[in-house]
């Protein structure tokens, strides 16, 4: 498994960055919407969505909506509300996660309210990340930096929890996550962005209002990883798929990013970056 992991890291990354820098938008935005349909056909597993035609449906959904986005992408108004969507959508993901019984039953009700959430979810980390690539001050860097800041956090938390992790986060939701982890992924990322503000020659309070964006969005991204555990755990699935061999799924790659797109872009123009 290990090994499985280290080599899909080996080919996925520079794949990714090449992807992010090398593309123009459109084809970096097909490329995206390419992964947010994967993601949704692995998330409707997860809603669940019994029937397969269902899901065939739940994608086609899904696609419709990316192209309508991709047709008003350049609207701020619209991208505003979109973007305050989504961090509605994570308020309500925040308090989902304390109570973790809630919307267990597989129920209609229960799977709507799923499927739209994920469609919500999908179609805002999808525009926020065209977004911030359509940026004329070096857009494609922008998104892999907030890539990079996920992975950052990914690692710190990782770390710090496996060496001092006593306090468990949200035990009944991902037992192995720990209050040492966040503060390890906070402690890591505050350095990169301390480090990356230094390298776009931030000073004073545009570089405080910039590396707090980057710590709201890391808590963020932890909420996303957290929602996609309470998702298995409530469908008794380890990973949601086999796509990437050692490491699950799309949404088992992305769902920490599914947070961090969208706050990270509304971050940015709160501070005026």
């Amino acid at each position: 498994m290990l090994k499985q992991r280290f080599i899909s890291a080996l080919v996925g990354v520079p794949l990714v960055v090449l992807v992010v820098l090398k593309l123009n938008l459109s084809g970096f935005a097909l490329i995206a919407a390419l992964a947010m349909l994967l993601a949704a056909w692995e998330w409707g597993a997860l809603i669940p969505l019994q029937h397969r035609a269902a899901r065939i449906a739940y994608l086609l959904l899904t696609l419709f909506c990316i192209a309508v986005a991709w047709n008003f992408a350049q609207s701020e108004i619209l991208v505003d509300v979109v973007l305050w969507s989504a961090l509605l959508w994570w308020l309500f993901v925040l308090y989902w996660i304390t109570r973790p019984a809630l919307g267990g039953e597989a129920t209609l009700v229960h799977a709507l309210a799923k499927a739209l959430l994920g469609l919500g979810l999908m179609i805002s980390t999808w525009l926020a990340l065209v977004v911030l690539h359509s940026r004329p001050d070096q857009g494609p860097h922008w998104v892999l930096y907030v890539l990079v800041l996920v992975w950052v956090a990914d690692s710190g938390a990782f770390f710090a929890g496996r060496q001092f992790g006593r306090n468990k986060l949200a035990p009944r939701v991902s037992p192995g996550k720990t209050w040492e982890g966040v503060l390890g992924a906070l402690a890591a990322c505050s350095l990169f962005a301390f480090g990356y503000a230094r390298f776009i020659d931030l000073q004073g309070s545009a570089m405080a209002g910039f590396i707090l964006v980057c710590l709201v969005t890391v808590l963020f991204s932890i909420a996303g990883d957290l929602l996609e555990s309470l998702l298995k755990r409530q469908q008794g699935v380890k990973d949601s798929g086999t796509l990437i061999p050692g490491h699950g799924g799309i949404l088992d790659r992305i769902d920490s990013l599914l947070a961090a797109a969208p706050v990270f872009l509304l971050g940015l123009r709160w501070v005026a970056l």
